[in-house]
Order: structure tokens, then sequence, then C-alpha cells
């Protein structure tokens, strides 16, 4: 933040020791002695400075001025009271009374007076705002306030904020810093206060003794709950590649730990995140014609909790139950692509994930598409590795390969364009490590084993436009056909074909590396269509899909899908997605969305429904969310959320609030319901959170959201 600047102008072309210059209506002066009245005009480099009167003593290199003070540089500009005594010699000034205004950031500064020595100033007794000083919305009124020229950084001491003249915060130290350079120091903190958690209470500190990295740590209390750590370490370190390293902990008290039924009484994890664009060339010295990279998330936690208290506003976090880490290296070329991907899931619904499968590492090399025979031959290539790791049960080895061979032409003038493919597609899999128990198959064997396949697709498209007079008009059909051809089976391959097709199989431990789906004989249909007003903005988009088996095992139809965006005024928008089952007779999943926004208004409404089958029965999805948001002027605009499971009967998320802005503070109020995951004793459960949270933005200095947690109970109500 810049503040407070300007006033370091005065001082600075003081410390020069320059040639003074001045101007008045008249000047009375000898050897030791200067006396000047009347619009008087003292120039010193880039800077001016007017008084009603000023007195300047030679020998001691004393200057005074009486009356209207006012200081300028070009078109920086501030104003300072009655009085002024500053000695050029010993680099000492005092002002009294005393008023700065930063045209910068319009932050201003008033004080009963101000002294300064060399690089150091202090001012007694002021106030300091960045609203309109005539009647301004917020002040920080303090004892004392010290300032460095050489670090430009400010000290408030009993600081006491001011909301139209009300006090409402104090702080025994706040400080801040008058320019962009990163410091060490402590930042803004987090407040809070439950009704099960007790006071909460974050002061982040920061950390930065280098332009290379930072680090920040975030201790916090919830005074009924337990104490914890958080903290990021951000680095640089090439002009390449940087990263950011997150370590937490916190620790329950017993008697909350108990009162909730909580899994664990400690939590604990990290996550690692880095990138590097050219990490070949910068570790191993390698001169490379294409581009290495590195990307790495990587997450580990001992349960969702971890994540729950590394914040005060829990809806910020993201809750999912899954985890994933994965590191990404890569090298690309003009014709060839090399890489090589990890991937670790964290299952937080289970204690022990010695079961879940990874992927450690995947290799992968990819051939970009090229061309045959004066480019009537289209081809790509993909040779993968993977090694599908776990701790327990078993392992496997996979490779495969798949190359498609396409031939495209443009027929009647262009009106048609038709294309075969065909796809050569091949898998070898072996394993190690011991299986688990099947209930299908009590062996469990896993013989190695090889599957090849040769099919074809066909497919043929057109794409039509035609101009109206206020709108454009487009319309896109496409047929693809697929056609199975051959298949080789050995080993696994062969063994598990029958228990893996069946519908349940992802049941089975034994089906885990079996990936392979017959090529079903279909034909996919799809009708797209467009319409443009004459401005070019989209109005209207249609699209229908059908999909035809010609598979005597599957359904002829498949689901229809109808997906429809249509803004009907500038105002009003709808979207619909919807599918329908012909053999159900029903709708199985549609998704709706009504939206009026004219700027000033927002509304919107959605609606989810899923029906899918099961063999307990059909099982039915059905959420309505809500979100609208009101501007009443520029500086009011009220808001709110609800989102609700319709077959639950339980409130997901519920939120409503208003944010008032001004140039000089912002100040919100927002009540929210939010039900978050949590691990239990029992496996995953979830706890309903109720919050008030107030916004308190003070500009340009900053500002902090203090929560009150009116409750948190399990499963909700």
């Amino acid at each position: 933040m810049r503040s407070l600047w300007l006033l370091l102008i005065l001082f600075s072309l003081l410390k020069a020791g320059g040639n003074l210059e001045f101007y008045a209506t008249g000047v009375d002066s000898n050897i030791t002695h200067m006396h000047a009245v009347g619009d008087v005009l003292v120039l010193f480099d880039e800077y001016y400075l007017s008084a009603n009167e000023a007195i300047y003593e030679r020998n001691s290199s004393t200057l005074e001025l009486f009356g209207n003070i006012i200081a300028m540089k070009k078109n920086d500009y501030f104003a300072m009271g009655d009085y002024a005594r500053i000695n050029t010699a010993e680099r000492e000034r005092y002002f009294s009374p005393f008023f700065m205004l930063d045209k910068g950031s319009l932050v201003w500064l008033s004080s009963l007076e101000a002294k300064e020595k060399e690089s150091d100033f202090v001012v007694e007794e002021g106030m300091v705002s960045g609203c309109d000083p005539n009647d301004p919305l917020w002040q920080i009124y303090f004892s004392r306030l010290d300032y460095n020229a050489e670090t430009k950084w400010s000290n408030l001491y009993n600081a006491r904020l001011h909301l139209y003249g009300v006090p409402v915060f104090y702080f025994p130290y706040f400080g801040y810093s008058l320019d962009f350079e990163r410091r060490s120091g402590l930042l803004i903190p987090s407040f809070g206060l439950s009704s099960a958690e007790g006071f909460y209470y974050q002061q982040p500190l920061y950390i930065a003794v280098d332009n290379s990295w930072d680090l920040e740590l975030r201790p916090q209390i919830r005074t009924r709950r337990g104490g914890g750590l958080y903290s990021t370490l951000r680095f640089v370190d090439s002009n390449v590649s940087k990263g950011s390293l997150s370590l937490g902990y916190f620790k329950e008290k017993t008697s909350y730990a108990n009162e909730y039924d909580l899994a664990h009484e400690d939590h604990y994890g990290f996550d690692f995140r880095y990138e590097n664009y050219a990490f070949l060339e910068r570790w191993f010295g390698l001169k490379l014609s294409g581009q290495s990279g590195l990307y790495a998330d990587v997450s580990m936690m001992n349960d969702i909790d971890y994540i729950n208290l590394s914040e005060n506003d829990e809806t910020k976090n993201a809750t999912s139950n899954q985890i994933l880490s994965r590191i990404n290296t890569f090298y690309n070329e003009d014709k060839h692509y090399y890489g090589m991907y990890m991937r670790y899931y964290q299952d937080m619904n289970l204690e022990d994930n010695g079961f879940t499968l990874q992927n450690l590492p995947t290799l992968q090399y990819h051939h970009y598409l090229d061309t045959l025979f004066d480019d009537h031959i289209l081809y790509n290539a993909d040779v993968v590795v993977r090694n599908l790791y776990r701790p327990k049960g078993k392992k496997a080895l996979q490779a495969e390969v798949d190359i498609p061979v396409s031939l495209q032409m443009d027929l009647f003038d262009d009106y048609l364009n038709v294309g075969y493919t065909a796809y050569l597609f091949g898998q070898y899999s072996t394993f190690s490590g011991t299986p688990e128990y099947s209930n299908v198959i009590s062996k469990g064997e896993y013989n190695n084993g090889m599957f090849g396949r040769f099919y074809h697709v066909m497919n043929a498209s057109t794409h039509l436009s035609r101009g109206y007079e206020n709108y454009a008009h487009t319309i896109e059909l496409d047929a693809t056909y697929t056609k199975a051809g051959v298949d080789y089976r050995s080993g696994y391959y062969d063994d598990k074909k029958n228990i893996c097709s069946r519908p349940d199989a992802g049941e089975n431990f034994e089906c885990d590396f079996y990936a392979i789906k017959d090529v079903e004989e279909i034909l996919k249909l799809q009708f797209a269509q467009y319409l443009f007003d004459s401005g070019g903005k989209q109005k209207l988009y249609h699209r229908l899909i059908q999909h035809i088996s010609f598979d005597p095992q599957r359904e002829k139809l498949s689901e229809l899908e109808n997906e429809l965006e249509y803004q009907v005024t500038d105002t009003i928008s709808f979207y619909t997605d919807t599918f329908y089952n012909y053999q159900r007779d029903l709708i199985s999943k549609s998704i709706n969305t009504m939206r009026y926004d004219d700027k000033k208004i927002n509304f919107g409404i959605t609606d989810l429904y899923e029906s899918r089958e099961s063999e307990e029965g059909p099982k039915y999805t059905n959420y309505l969310t809500l979100d609208a948001s009101y501007r009443h002027s520029s500086h009011y605009n009220y808001f709110g959320k609800y989102a609700y499971d319709l077959e639950e009967s339980i409130t997901k998320f519920f939120e409503v609030g208003f944010l008032y802005s001004k140039r000089c503070w912002d100040f919100g109020l927002r009540y929210v319901e939010n039900n978050r995951p949590i691990l239990t004793r029992n496996n995953a459960d979830s706890v309903f959170d109720k919050y008030i949270y107030f916004t308190i933005m003070l500009r340009p200095i900053g500002g902090t959201d203090i929560s009150y947690k009116l409750s948190n109970a399990l499963d909700g109500f």
C-alpha cells in the first residue's frame, strides 16, 4: 500500500542541502538573517513551499515558516498546518499542527505535531484515513506513529478504528508498508466466534528475507476445540519455475473429539505444488530443440478436517472425499511427445488405502498427426505403459498401443465430408503380488495375457449456413458408424472375459485391471443448429444426439439427449439438457437453468434430476439451487444462494448477505449454512455449520473477515 509518502517529499528536499530561493512581497535580509512576509514562496529543487511568513537564520541553518504552510511537488500535494521549523544542517524538522494528503492513494494523516531526524520521523497523537477529510467514514486514531524513510515502514501504536465516529476495534500495534516491496511482519488477523468451537483467532506471520522465497505461518486457536499451526513456503528457483509447500497440524481437545465422535484428535497433512517449464535443460544441462516440463501437485492428510480447519471460512475449502496427487513430466517436439505421469489416490472414506490402485507411473509416447500418400491418409500413434500398484493385493504392469489411420475427403463441392478410420489397439498385462479373495472365482488366478483389436469407424458430416436480414442460421449434421472387426485374447483377457463383462464387474477385485469393452456396432447421429443475430451474438444453440445399436445384446435405442440454450431476451436466458430413456419411458436425467440478468438484478434457478436403476430399485437424485443478487446502487449489493437436496430433504448450502462499497471502504455481512463432510469413528459423516461473517476492508490499508459460528450439528437439521 502507498500512503503518507508525500510527507517524505518535504523531508527529503531539505536533506539535500541545496540552495534555497525565497520569493515574497516583502523581504528583510542581512548577512545572518532573512525575514520574508506576504505570499512567501521557498523553492528547493523540484519542490516549493508557501507560507504567510518565513524566517531563515543563516548561522544556525534554521528555517521557520508561519501560517497556511503548503508544500507541492509537480502534481503531488500536501498541506502542513501553521508552523514548521527546519534545521537544514542537522537534518531536523518539526511541524505543528500537521496535515498530509497522498494524491496517489488519497490517504491523509492529521496530527498535533510531527518530528523528523535523519531518516526517521515521529508523529504524535494523530489519525489516518482514506476517506473524505470533511466527513470520513473511518479513521484510525493513534497515540504515536513512527516511519523510516529507508525501509518505508510505518508503525502505529494504540491504534483505534472508528467507523462513523464510533470506536469498534483496538489494536495495541498496527504496521503497514508505504510501497509494494515484500517485508517480514504480522499480517491481518482473522477472528471468529462459535457456540461450539469458542473464540477463533488466527494471526499470520509473514517472513520475507529473500526475493526468491517467503514463508507464511498461521497459528490459530479455537478455545473450545483446540489449536494448530498451518504454514506455506513459496519459492521461485528460476525464471521458468516456482513452487509452494504447505504444512498443517491441528490438535483437538479430547472433549470436543468425543462429543462429535471424531476419528482423530490430531489432524495433519501437507500440500506440495511445483511447476518447471524447462527442467531437463536446467537440471541436466541438456540442449534440446523441444520443450520439457514438470508439474507436481501432491497432497497427503490423515482426514478431511485437515482441510476444514485450514481456513476460518470453511465454505471456501474444497472437501472432496477423493484426494488426488499427481506428478507430470513431458518433453514435446514438433512431431513427438514423451510423458511420464504419476497418480496417487487417497480415499478419505477409508482408514486404510492399501487396496486403492495407484498409477505409479504411466509412460506415454505420442506421435502427432501425420500424413501419407500426398496427405490423403492421416495417422497418429500412442504407446502407453502403466504400472498399476497397491501395497496390498494384486499389481499389474500394462503396455498398450493405439494407432488410428484415417482417410478423409470432401464430396459434392464440399457440401459433404466423409471419412474412414481403422483403429489398431493392443494391450499386454503381466501381474505380481498376492490376489484378493474373489466371490466370483475363488482361485483368483491372474495369468499374463495379451489383447488385440482391429475395428472400423465411418463418418459423414455436413455444415450448412445461411444468412437472413436480421440473423444467420447454421445447421450441422453428423453420422458416425462403428463396426467391430477382429479381437484376439489370451491369458487374463480370455480368463476374465465373462465375469468382467457383467454389470457388477466394478465390485470385483479381479476386474481391476480389465478395462476392455466390446466394440458396439452402433450408429451415432447428431444434429446441431445455431442462430446468431445481426451483431454476431448467439441467440440459440440446439443439439440432439441419438445412438442406434445393432448389437442384439443391447437396447436398440440409447437415451435421447436434447440440449438447448436460448437467449430469450437481452436479460432472460434458458438452458436445458435432458436425457430420455425409451426402455423405461421416462426422463432419466435433466438439468434446467433459468436466469435473469439486467446488470442490476441477477437471479437464477437450477434443478438437477437423475433417475438410475440399481439392484435395490430406482434411485433418485434431485438438487435445487437458487442464486440471486441485487445491486441497489453503486454502493449496495445484496446477494443470496440456496442449495437443497429434494430427495433427502436436506439443505446443502444457504447464504444471504450484503456488501456496502465506497471509495475508501467495504463492509459486508453474510449468514451462511454449510453441510461439510468429516471423518468419524464410523467412517464418513457430515456436519451442518451455521455462520455469520463480517467483512471489513479499509482501502487501501486492507481488511479482514470476522465470523461467528452459531452451531455445528451432525447430519444437519
